[in-house]
This record gives C-alpha cells, sequence and structure tokens, in this order.
C-alpha cells in the first residue's frame, strides 16, 4: 500500500519546445555546418570553402586599420527626406530603422588612418544601411574625404558594396554619381593614388561612378560586380548569360577590375600598392605642387601594376 500512498514526484513537464540558435550555421555556398565562432575568427569567411560573407564598417576598418588609428570624418552630416518621399512607408521611417539595424547613422563611413603605417584616407559602404545605398548624405561624405586626401596628399581607399544608388532620393542621389566622379578627376590630376575595393555586391550608381574609377581595382572572390543584376539583364534581353557572368572571376578575365585579392590578404596587399605609389606623393619645394601633378607620374605607375598583375606568370 505503501506505492500508492508515496508523495508523486515533482518531475517539471515542459509543455512547449524552446526553439534556440545553437550557433551553428549552414554555408550558403558550400552547405556544410559551421559555427559562427569560426566566421569570426577567419573575418567572416567559411572555414571550409573560404567564401566571403558580408562585413559591418566596424569589422571591415578594424581588419584594415592598425589598431586606435581611424578617426571618423563628416559624421555629423545627416540624411534628410527633401522630397518627403512615400513607398510602403515613409523615408524618416526606413532611415531610422536602417540606423536602429545597422547602429550607422548613414551607409558611409569615412575617415583617417593608419594601415601598416602608411596614413590613408578610408571609406567604408555599409550593405546593412538600406543596402548600401548611395543617397545624397553618402555621396557627400564621399566628396569631402577625396577633397581632404586631395589637400593632406593622402592615397584614397573606398570600400564598395551597395545596391547602387537610393531610390528615395531619386535624381538627387544620381547626382552624386557625377559629384564624386568629378572630384576624384582632381585627385587623379594631382598625381595621389586611389584604390577601389569592390566587395559582394557591388552594383548600379556605385558601380558606374566611384567604385569604377581606382587607379587600382581589387575584389573580393566571388563577389557580384555589375550594373544591373543577372536576372534583369536576362529578362531584358531574353537570353541566358554565361556561367559566372558579373562574378569578380568572370571580370578579371575580361580587364575590367585588376586582381582578385582574399580578404586574409587584402591589408598587405594595400600596403604594398601604397608603397610602390609612395613615390607620387613627394612634395615639390619650388612648386608647392605634387610630383604626380607636373609630370603624370600617378597614371604611369598605375599602368605599370596593371600590366603587371594581368600579365601571366
Amino acid at each position: 500500500m505503501g506505492l500508492f500512498s508515496r508523495d508523486k514526484p515533482k518531475i517539471k513537464i515542459q509543455t512547449t519546445k524552446k526553439d534556440g540558435f545553437s550557433g551553428w550555421l549552414k554555408c550558403t555556398h558550400c552547405n556544410e555546418l559551421i559555427h559562427t565562432n569560426e566566421l569570426e575568427q577567419n573575418q567572416n569567411c567559411c572555414p571550409k570553402c573560404q567564401y566571403h560573407y558580408r562585413l559591418s564598417t566596424d569589422e571591415r576598418i578594424k581588419s584594415l586599420s592598425d589598431p586606435n588609428t581611424f578617426e571618423i570624418l563628416f559624421n555629423h552630416l545627416q540624411p534628410i527626406d527633401t522630397l518627403n518621399f512615400v513607398d510602403t512607408e515613409p523615408y524618416p521611417n526606413r532611415i531610422a530603422s536602417a540606423q536602429e539595424k545597422s547602429g550607422s547613422n548613414e551607409a558611409a563611413v569615412v575617415g583617417t588612418c593608419l594601415l601598416n603605417k602608411h596614413k590613408i584616407a578610408l571609406g567604408v559602404l555599409d550593405f546593412n544601411f538600406m543596402g548600401g545605398s548611395m543617397g545624397s548624405v553618402v555621396g557627400e561624405r564621399l566628396t569631402r574625404l577625396i577633397e581632404h586626401a586631395l589637400q593632406e596628399h593622402l592615397p584614397l581607399v573606398i570600400i564598395s558594396t551597395s545596391g547602387g544608388a537610393r531610390m528615395q532620393e531619386s535624381i538627387l542621389s544620381l547626382m552624386q554619381m557625377a559629384k564624386t566622379s568629378a572630384a576624384l578627376a582632381k585627385l587623379h590630376e594631382a598625381g595621389i593614388p586611389y584604390i577601389s575595393v569592390l566587395t559582394n555586391p557591388t552594383t548600379g550608381g556605385v558601380t558606374a561612378s566611384f567604385a569604377s574609377l581606382g587607379d587600382i581595382i581589387i575584389a573580393e572572390p566571388n563577389a557580384l560586380i555589375c550594373f544591373a543584376g543577372p536576372r534583369v539583364i536576362e529578362q531584358t534581353i531574353g537570353q541566358q548569360l554565361p556561367p559566372g557572368a558579373q562574378k569578380s572571376e568572370f571580370l578579371l578575365q575580361h580587364g575590367m577590375i585588376d586582381c582578385i585579392v582574399d580578404r586574409h590578404e587584402l591589408k598587405q596587399k594595400l600596403a604594398e600598392f601604397l608603397e610602390f605609389f609612395k613615390g607620387n606623393l613627394v612634395e615639390d619645394n619650388d612648386s608647392g605642387m605634387i610630383n604626380g601633378s607636373k609630370n603624370g607620374n600617378a597614371s604611369k605607375r598605375s599602368s605599370a601594376v596593371s600590366k603587371e598583375l594581368k600579365t601571366p606568370s
């Protein structure tokens, strides 16, 4: 009888299953299981196939700049809704949502830093902020960075990742293509080097302007680089594109970019290019002009680098 008179065991019964993130992910490229810790330790690259996932602006700046040397510039410039634009929601609501999601106040972070002890002007686009789209503030920040590089005789590096011009700003966003390109033309005339780094994806008005105007154009592996996406083109022309079209490897074969550099080697490769171009930044004491503006050394050096990169070993 004691068996039936005992107190019932106090066992907690879980009525609902609690779902939680265990830290494991499936690589979208090779379908292998990887852990988020492995990604973080490998600069957000798959440890199995080295597929390059996106980096935040903070992660990108940290990976390229020497510790504690990045100084942000022009962060006071803020986006506004000049056109009172409304699609499925008002533009100010989209800006607020993007700021909360990305932790940035715009899709471009610009400043100066040391890269392997070379002082540079650095601009980084943030895909987490409205797809890295180029609005008037993005264009203004980049233009001011270019002008700062011109004034201070600093080599310029811009890391691009973008869906193109920002539709919510209409013609104002398209004007940034001409503005940034004009500023880069002045930088080129002065013989100051500009290195453009294209990451996945770099599309639209960004590709059609400053991203394609570098003295050296570098791309990360397997990055989508184009003006219009492959689906749009296929629907327009009614034909399928060749395999791998608009990927960085395809563009390297067809001469649009100069080299493909793995993320782990990017900082060192940029340092090598900066060392190569260093002769252009020597001040001419007599004229007050840098050498490249007098004899076109920048163009000659960039052509030499391009030929070296594209010549089979």
